[in-house]
């Protein structure tokens, strides 16, 4: 199994969240497999689908039953062509047919008020800044989390219009900045640099590369950390801390962008999707959006 993760890195340069959910997938399926007293070498079709029998009684949803397809699939067509089998048993499995969800999204307002609670949320003015500078550039730029947090510092140096952001599988895309992104960058690096300053005189130690650095293993502020600051703020601006995650900001970023007549290639383009038909699903957000304000406002629409 640790041959087929390397070479996933390897050949189809995936991110290291994916190769960890892989990773957790089959063990999950290798330890039922020891459950059932059955190598690896010699599981059949019927012993994968018992296997998704059995996430389908335990309550798994479809996407997760989906998922631990996919990465069992892969290990038997890895498996057969590195020799290890002569037949890939799930060669012609198909996955449960995945529900069509609609992102979560927020709206203008909703936006306006996290933006302005950013920037006073925060013990002291280096955490303001940092909250600040955070909120501006994802809702700016609609970033991954993790593209987000792992920021190096030198993709924004000089005051740019546009920074280069590398995506997954290490592809590399320009996004623009706001002027208000703009803004509370410069804000953030001149006490970023400070700090960082100070920092070297005390330990020692060298500058960090990152925007957003931090003292964990990481050396940058962790997805989990930015996580809970950010409803952290969303309680601060009164919005609902269920509605509120980087994702649904990135979201946010999309949908606005479509309302306000951007191109939808342009907007697959600047959130790094691979395929338009990803992209393509905020024009079912505007639908439904379009639906329930005839459903509210249309005077026709009242029950008689």
């Amino acid at each position: 199994m640790a041959g087929f993760l390397d070479a996933l890195a390897a050949e189809r340069g995936i991110a290291r969240n994916t190769q960890l959910a892989y990773a957790r997938d089959l063990a999950d399926f290798t330890g039922w497999l020891a459950g059932q007293d059955t190598a690896l070498a010699m599981a059949s079709r019927q012993t994968v689908e018992d296997y998704l029998a059995h996430l389908d009684a335990q309550g798994m949803s479809t996407a997760t039953r989906a998922r631990r397809l996919s990465a069992i699939k892969g290990l038997f067509r890895f498996a057969r062509e590195e020799g290890w089998r002569a037949d890939d048993p799930a060669i012609a499995l198909r996955g449960p047919a995945r529900a069509r969800r609609l992102p979560a999204t927020l709206s203008p307002a909703d936006v306006d008020r996290l933006l302005a609670a950013a920037e006073t949320h925060g013990r002291t003015e280096g955490d303001r800044l940092r909250s600040a500078c955070l909120m501006q550039v994802l809702y700016a730029t609609g970033l991954r989390v993790s593209e987000l947090v792992s920021l190096p510092v030198a993709a924004v140096r000089g005051d740019p219009a546009l920074i280069l952001v590398r995506g997954k599988g290490d592809k590399d895309r320009m996004v623009p900045l706001t002027p208000a992104a703009k803004s509370a960058l410069a804000a953030w690096l001149v006490h970023r640099d400070r700090a960082e300053t100070v920092r070297q005189a005390e330990t020692g130690a060298r500058p960090s590369s990152y925007l957003f650095p931090s003292s964990g293993k990481a050396g940058h502020l962790t997805r989990v950390r930015f996580y809970t600051l950010i409803k952290d703020i969303a309680v601060a601006a009164g919005v609902s801390p269920a509605t509120v995650t980087p994702h649904a900001m990135r979201h946010a970023f999309a949908t606005h962008l479509l309302q306000n007549g951007a191109d939808l290639r342009a907007i697959q383009t600047l959130l790094g999707h691979a395929d338009i038909a990803t992209t393509e699903i905020y024009t079912h957000v505007l639908d439904e959006r379009l639906r329930a304000l005839v459903l509210e406002k249309h005077p026709l629409a009242e029950d008689p």
